[in-house]
């Protein structure tokens, strides 16, 4: 397993102002309680049950294939060359790599609008066609859905761009000082006086979750394929019941105690973003962090959804069904917040049936991911901007599929 061992990017490591910095904890800590506790016992293991074996492991599947076709996938190649040489190829390319789920195809284009390599155009491109980690988990529960919202993404993103770029010439809005952007992006880079035993605490949490799925990516994807097809995996491998229904939900417990220990959490940036990865990290490695991350959002929205029509009595699907035509200008507005954590709420939510597609598509165009947070670091103007410019046509196609097929 020495090959799942990284090293932790110093710039992950923020220095702490209180002792309670991995804060994430708090989420394990809550679902152990519900756990216990006989009253929400039952429905808690049927929820955490169905988040690991139906949504996670899924997820890691995915993300381990593409984090091994990035690893393989060399970026100096002939398309890499030739994305830069027109102000459309640019375009186009900055589409593609925001295409690509996850958030580091967008960052890339953000970071290089910022050196002067990019046009305008390409940033909004990017930020039209990105869905960040949301892609993923559509990816992993609808293909059919997620590889629509991939190509939709694609040729809105790269029509915007092109559209932009007949209005904006490339250097519009681009900062002056890009060295000290660059500075305010990474302000922690520098610091070297974080405790070495939080490092270590990090260190051994990210190394270990990596391990876990590493040894759990493959049964786990023959239970939950199994389980797609509705075989009752239990009588199948003569086990007692509820013996599958209960790993699941205790998977699920050790790998958000692993989670919750890999990251501090000091602001709002820090709870909705991804973990950042070391470029050496064995893809593995880079699958446990992603999948985690995507888990925690999850749970987080299935626990909503499920005590909330079981206590409350709360139908969420009728509830948001009242909105009418408010609904695909919600997943619009959601789109807008920085962060993927809201956006993979938004799909947790049309997943299970409380949000209709057009809210999605509204979501998947206007959705920005973490690729919004360098861009309003380095430069908040193109930011704001380039944001409102792609919450026009998250509103036009996701007005334009509502009142087509939804009204």
């Amino acid at each position: 397993m020495s090959q799942f061992v990284t090293q932790l990017p110093r710039n992950i490591v923020d220095k702490s102002q209180f002792s309670f910095s991995f804060k994430r904890v708090l989420l394990p800590v809550f679902l152990l309680a519900l756990m216990v506790a006989p009253a929400t016992r039952e429905l808690t293991v049927a929820t955490l049950s169905d988040a690991f074996w139906a949504v996670s492991c899924y997820v890691a599947l995915t993300l381990a294939v593409y984090h091994w076709l990035s690893k393989h996938v060399s970026s100096n190649n002939l398309f890499t060359r030739m994305a830069y040489k027109t102000r459309s190829h640019q375009v186009i390319f900055s589409a593609l790599m925001g295409a690509l789920p996850g958030c580091g195809g967008a960052i890339v284009v953000t970071t290089q609008f910022i050196s002067g390599r990019l046009g305008f155009g390409s940033v909004v491109a990017v930020l039209v066609s990105t869905m960040g980690d949301a892609a993923f988990l559509l990816l992993a529960s609808e293909p059919k859905t997620g590889f629509a919202m991939v190509a939709m993404g694609i040729i809105v993103g790269s029509i915007s761009g092109l559209i932009i770029n007949a209005f904006h010439k490339d250097d519009f809005l681009r900062p002056d000082n890009a060295n000290e952007t660059v500075q305010k992006m990474f302000p922690h880079c520098a610091q070297d006086d974080e405790s070495e035993s939080k490092q270590n605490i990090m260190r051994n949490a990210i190394n270990l979750q990596g391990m876990l799925w590493a040894l759990l990516i493959i049964p786990g994807a023959v239970v939950a394929l199994l389980g797609s097809f509705q075989v009752d995996v239990n009588s199948m491998f003569a086990l007692p019941e509820m013996t599958i229904e209960w790993s699941g939900a205790i998977l699920l417990l050790i790998s958000m105690s692993l989670w919750a220990l890999t990251k501090e959490i000091d602001d709002y940036r820090s709870v909705v973003s991804e973990d950042e990865k070391s470029v050496s990290s064995h893809p593995m490695q880079k699958t446990a962090q992603d999948t985690n991350f995507v888990t925690a959002w999850v749970v987080i929205a299935f626990l909503i959804f499920e005590f909330g029509a079981e206590i409350a009595q709360i139908d969420f699907a009728t509830v948001f069904s009242s909105w009418g035509m408010l609904l695909p200008l919600a997943g619009v507005l959601m789109g807008l917040l920085p962060g993927c954590g809201p956006q993979l709420l938004v799909t947790s939510l049309y997943l299970s049936g409380a949000l209709p597609l057009s809210a999605q598509i509204g979501n998947a165009i206007s959705n920005d991911g973490d690729a919004l947070f360098p861009a309003i670091a380095m430069a908040p103007k193109a930011a704001l901007v380039a944001t409102i410019y792609s919450a026009i046509p998250a509103l036009l196609f996701a007005y334009g599929y509502w009142f087509i097929f939804e009204m």
